[in-house]
């Protein structure tokens, strides 16, 4: 029977991974395809939110996914809101930078790609965090 801190460690490196793939096809769709680029900009922001929130074990906003066995924007935003708290106000200016992506450029198709590479190095802070993850 795999312990409770096993399966944490899987999901970190999971959303981890998660992050970093959809971070870098994001990066290389950016010209070819803006909308597309930030969808997957911003489901990189999204998934290393989830690695950090477990990280640090939000223990609330992971009782609450769990129990709905899926994330919400609220959580993601609960999630981001306290680790801002750790980790800075870089964090929340990131999120709201990849939702701004998720909607107005993905949903809405209304961006450029100078438009969305302006919104690269919030997402990139993300990643690098991330990665610096050690387990």
């Amino acid at each position: 029977m795999r312990r409770a801190r096993d399966r944490n460690i899987e999901d970190i490196v999971r959303h981890r991974d998660l992050a970093v793939e959809f971070f870098y096809k994001g990066l290389a769709e950016i010209d070819g395809s803006p909308a597309q680029a930030s969808e997957k900009l911003y489901k990189s922001v999204e998934e290393g939110v989830k690695a950090l929130a477990i990280y640090y074990d939000l223990r609330d906003v992971l009782e609450r996914v769990g129990d709905r066995g899926r994330w919400s924007v609220r959580d993601l935003e609960d999630a981001v809101v306290r680790l801002s708290k750790i980790l800075g106000e870089w964090l929340r200016r990131a999120w709201e930078a990849a939702y701004y992506l998720h909607v107005e450029g993905f949903h809405e198709s209304r961006l450029s790609s100078a438009s969305v590479r302006e919104r690269v190095g919030g997402v990139e802070r993300v990643i690098e965090e991330i990665k610096k993850i050690t387990i």
